[in-house]
Parts: structure tokens; sequence; C-alpha cells
């Protein structure tokens, strides 16, 4: 007998299989006919005609036996839940915040902190925008200003940390609008619509600095702030030693206060809170709370929901966990890569980013390439995806389309859902639809609502 000498040593997810949900592949005529009914759109498209749904990572995550066991006890009084309080302490120990107000996701928070820091006239200058962030600043009375670094515009640049804030457009803007124009930094770890592209500790150090000296407030994004601290951990210098936890910690250490959608690394299917260190201010979004979303020590969550969370985020920072979410995201990556997608570089920590404008290049923005390759994938695969382009970037204050330098589409991964088989499936059909791009063409607009449209357009083929 003899055995090879190059034995490679490979890893398997930390996690076994104990319940299974049954899924089922349409075939071709059903799929084409759910594009169809669902314009196109691949939000509109129903669950059950969904063979791998790689819509979103935002509440498809599969919970614990922990976190069940966790649902089982949950206390639903409707003041004072003693799930509310263990969520309290969890994110105290584990996000270093002095005050937690419960929502009933991401985007209930974003309103919070909106509605009682902007005023009409404001500016707030961020690392890219995300579509509901955007537009609660928006709604509320403010402008955006994208302040991220250039590189994060190209999706070939390896620069490692590519959401960092670039800190001399930071200090043109506080210089041209001043300082008392700006409510607070909108910082955003993980940066979603550059390809899920991490930040460094360097960069939040640099920041808050500039934000001190002029007394600007310093808000995170934390939704994605556990994958950020692992990419800290293998990439920024000094940092290989230090813990997930320790990390996350001085991540946060650094900021006023933050949103959180509990339901991407909190791991739930539901829940977000906004937490914040000043008293005054946790006070006034507690009266807005009870307004818009619930009592608040419930905010939009039930008890069980609040126990889940409590649970989610603490299991979130093992490092077996996120070292698995991570580089299960990047399996998907190196396997596109082989196939010769063209993909957004470095890998991201949540998604794969296909670069549409590589990929269809022979089809104008306008007519919404990127809507037009997820469409596809979902006739290819049964695969469905999300659009991050022109579609996502919506229109401006004059009605005009925001044409953005990248054009995308997202392949998000839920935790814990999906085996390798199932991204391979993934890959090989990626690379399918890439080997008849040329005979792929656009689609044009026949419903789009008022907002955020994304959501419900709909589209038909040129």
């Amino acid at each position: 007998m003899q055995i090879k000498t190059d034995i490679p040593n490979s890893w398997a997810e930390p996690w076994k299989i104990k319940t299974v949900e049954h899924i089922r592949l349409p075939n071709k005529n059903e799929r084409k006919i759910a594009l169809e009914d669902a314009g196109w759109n691949t939000f509109l498209l129903k669950s059950e005609d969904v063979f791998i749904d790689l819509l979103t990572d935002s509440g498809t995550n599969a919970m614990s036996d922990r976190q069940w066991a966790a649902i089982m006890t949950g206390d639903e009084a409707y003041a004072g839940s003693r799930d509310y309080y263990k969520l309290e302490e969890v994110v105290r120990r584990v996000y270093g915040f002095k005050h937690l107000i419960p929502t009933h996701q991401g985007r209930g928070a974003e309103h919070l902190l909106s509605q009682l820091l902007i005023s009409s006239g404001d500016v707030v200058p961020g690392n890219m925008y995300f579509t509901t962030t955007k537009f609660h600043q928006e709604y509320a009375g403010g402008t955006f200003v994208d302040v991220i670094i250039d590189e994060a515009q190209d999706p070939t640049s390896t620069h490692p940390f590519k959401g960092n804030i670039d800190i001399d457009k930071l200090a043109a803007v506080i210089d041209e609008h001043g300082a008392d124009k700006i409510p607070y930094i909108s910082y955003e770890t993980n940066v979603n619509m550059a390809g899920g592209q991490p930040v460094s500790l360097e960069n939040i150090r640099e920041v808050h600095s500039l934000c001190a000296q002029h007394g600007i407030k310093l808000m995170l994004d934390a939704t994605r702030a556990v994958e950020n601290s692992y990419f800290i951990k293998c990439r920024e210098p000094g940092c290989q030693e230090k813990t997930i936890a320790e990390i996350l910690w001085e991540i946060c250490s650094y900021m006023d206060g933050c949103t959180m959608s509990g339901k991407k690394d909190g791991i739930v299917n539901i829940g977000g809170f906004l937490a914040v260190n000043d008293d005054s201010l946790a006070q006034q979004a507690r009266n807005l709370v009870v307004a818009f979303e619930g009592l608040h020590t419930y905010g939009g969550m039930a008890g069980r929901d609040m126990a889940a969370l409590a649970v989610g985020i603490e299991e979130s920072i093992e490092y077996n966990y996120i070292y698995a979410r991570v580089e299960q995201v990047g399996y998907l990556g190196r396997k596109l890569a082989e196939f010769g997608v063209p993909v957004v570089v470095p890998f991201g920590g949540h998604a794969i980013y296909l670069d549409i404008n590589r990929i269809l290049s022979h089809i104008p923005q306008a007519q919404f390439p990127a809507q037009r390759f997820a469409g596809e994938l979902y006739l290819e695969g049964g695969i469905r995806a999300m659009e991050r382009g022109i579609v996502s970037a919506g229109r401006d204050k004059q009605g005009r389309n925001i044409f953005p330098s990248l054009e995308l589409v997202r392949l998000t991964i839920p935790r814990r859902v999906y085996t390798q088989s199932h991204l391979d499936v993934v890959s090989e059909s990626v690379a399918r639809v890439c080997q008849r791009a040329d005979s792929i063409g656009g689609l044009e607009i026949i419903y789009e609502p008022s907002h955020l449209r994304f959501f419900q357009a709909r589209f038909s083929p040129i």
C-alpha cells in the first residue's frame, strides 16, 4: 500500500445538520413563468420557486440549538421582559455601548437615529451609501456624501481595506459645510455596496480623531462588524494575536453609538437595535421608539426573539464560527475565479459580487445589466441573487437615474444554511450564464415605486 505524501488538510463546518428543510428545483418552463410573473425582479419571486436562495443574508440564517432553546423560554411580558435585560447585558459586554433601544430590525434603528439627529439641510458623510440608511437620512432632510477611498470603486483593486473613509475627503466636507451641519459620520463596517469590503482599525482611529477635533458624532453601522473584525485579525498588522471579541470591542470604543440589524451578525431571523452612550440621546430614542416600534423594553421584537439574539451575539464572536462563515464565502469566490468569472476582489465577508461591467459590457447601464444577469441566473439554475447597481442606486432629487461606478450582482450566503455542494452548483450556474453573455440583452422598467425601487420595480426584456 502506498499513501500519497501531499494529503490536503481540509476543513469542515463547525456544526452538524439536525433539521432539514426540503427544497426543489423547478423545471425550466416553471422558472420562466415565475420570472415573468415577478417582472424580472428577484425580490418578487416566491420562495417556493427558488432552489438556492442567495438574495440576502438578512434573517435567512439557521439558528443554533442554543438559540432555539432560548426561544422556548422567552418572556413575553409587555413591559420589563427579562430577555430585554439579558440582551442589554450582552450588548454592553460585547459591543460596549451603555444604552440599548431594541427595534424590529436594522432599518428601525436607522429611522430613529435619523429622526433624532438630522435636521433639514444637514450633510451626512459616510463610506459609501447603503440603500435604507441613505433613504432614512434623506427622509429626515439630510444629504448623504460619499467619502470612501477611491479603491472601493475599482473591483480589481486588491487593497485589503477598501471600505476605509478617505480622511482628506472627509476633511474637505467638514471644511465646506461646517461641523454644525454634520450631525454625525455614518461609518459602515464590511461595506455592503463596495462588495462587502472591510475597514481597518487604523482608519477608524483616524476618523475618530478628526471627529473629536470638530465635535462630530461617529455612528457605526455594526450590522457586519463581527465579520469586519475577522478581516482585521487576518489582515491588519499587530492584530493577529487579538481575539474577535477584543477587536470588536475596540471598533465600538471609538463610536458614539451604532445601528444594528441582528438579522446578520446576530444570526437571527428578525430583530435589531440602536445602541448609544449618551444618556440624553438614549432617553429621546426611548420616547420615539414607543411611537414607531413598541415599548422601550421590546421595541419591535418579541421576548423570544430578544433571547435568541442575545445568544446569537455571543456565538458570533466565537472564532470557529466566524472563520467558517467568512471562509465559506471565500470558497465560492475561489470557485468562480477558477471558471474565469469576473468578481470583486478581495472577496467580501458575506457575499461574492459579480462585476457586471466586465461580464455584460455590451449592455448600457441605463438598461439595467445587473438586474438582467440576476434574472438569467434564476433561469439557469433556480438561484436567486440580488442586483447592486443602477436599480439599487435609484434616482436623485431631480428624478434622474444615479449611475454608480459599480454595477454588481450580489451572491449573498446565509449563515449556516448551505453546504459546499450548493456553492458548487452556484458557481457552475454563474459560469454557464457568463458563457452566453453575448446573447443577453438589457431591460426596461415597466413599473417603478417612489422609494427603494429595487424592492418592487418590474422590468421587461428589451
